[in-house]
């Protein structure tokens, strides 16, 4: 990994969208500083499209496609893309599975969730859960004291045995059913929405991470940047982003963007 003052001026003026993580990439211990919300506000002021791509549930994406400066997300590991069309007043909401599927799917994960609880002492169930439409997740560090690598191991192979996806981020492990994931729904959003086939034209994009489950994002696109902390769970990372930042968290974020707009 390069630091981010090597990301090139030449490389910098092609980039038109930033896509990024939200837990502890945007967020310290937590909480987002201020000075993270306003980068992104900054990038678009600067005429850069800010998309976060997340694993949060479906409930705080719309809130955030309302509320944030932002041009619309990917949520919960790709289930779907939220955008705020703000001209018509009207929330666009595009999923990977029908309504029909995602209540089935829901019966499946219902079951995972009884195993996990029982086999994985410690864990809990997302405090966000109530507002997801399409996965599970697991928490195993942000509301419960953090588990050991082996547990979050354990919880992940309750979900593959079960024939489900599980991916690992900084704070929980989400669980799902379908073949999808960030990288494919962003995809979808880029051709549906800006009309970009991003096999062609990635070179316009950013994406910052800092977790396991940003991996596919940092294999796919050339001009990825992780926050400090990205170095806590390097040696289950493949491959680790282009470019790191001296800062961890949204403070990283903050010092990407100042970089981006220097001039």
């Amino acid at each position: 990994m390069e630091k981010i003052e090597n990301f090139s001026r030449d490389r910098i003026e092609k980039v038109r969208y930033v896509l990024t993580d939200i837990d502890d990439t945007l967020t310290i211990e937590g909480r987002m500083p201020a000075h993270a919300f306003r980068a992104m506000e900054l990038l678009r002021e600067n005429g850069i499209k800010v998309i976060p791509i997340t694993g949060r549930p479906a409930g705080w994406c719309d809130h955030i496609a309302r509320m944030w400066p932002v041009d619309g997300l990917v949520g919960e590991n790709g289930a779907f893309y939220f955008m705020y069309d703000e001209e018509n007043k009207r929330m666009i909401r595009r999923y990977w599975k029908t309504v029909e599927e995602r209540v089935e799917d829901r019966k499946n994960l219902d079951k995972i969730e009884v195993e996990v609880l029982a086999k994985i002492k410690g864990c809990t169930v997302a405090s966000d859960q109530a507002y997801r439409e399409a996965d599970l997740a697991i928490d195993f560090a942000e509301d419960v004291e953090p588990l050991p690598i082996e547990a979050v191991d354990e919880i992940v192979k309750c979900f593959e045995d079960a024939g489900a996806q599980a991916k690992i981020s900084s704070i929980h492990v989400n669980g799902w059913f379908g073949d999808y994931d960030k990288l494919k729904m962003t995809k979808i959003m880029f051709s549906e929405v800006y009309g970009l086939d991003l096999d062609k034209d990635r070179d316009q994009v950013i994406f910052s991470g800092d977790s396991p489950n940003d991996s596919p994002m940092f294999a796919y696109f050339p001009n990825g940047v992780g926050v400090a902390n990205v170095l806590e769970l390097k040696d289950r990372m493949d491959p680790l982003p282009a470019y790191i930042t001296k800062g961890m968290g949204g403070d990283g974020f903050s010092e990407m963007v100042k970089h981006l707009l220097s001039k």
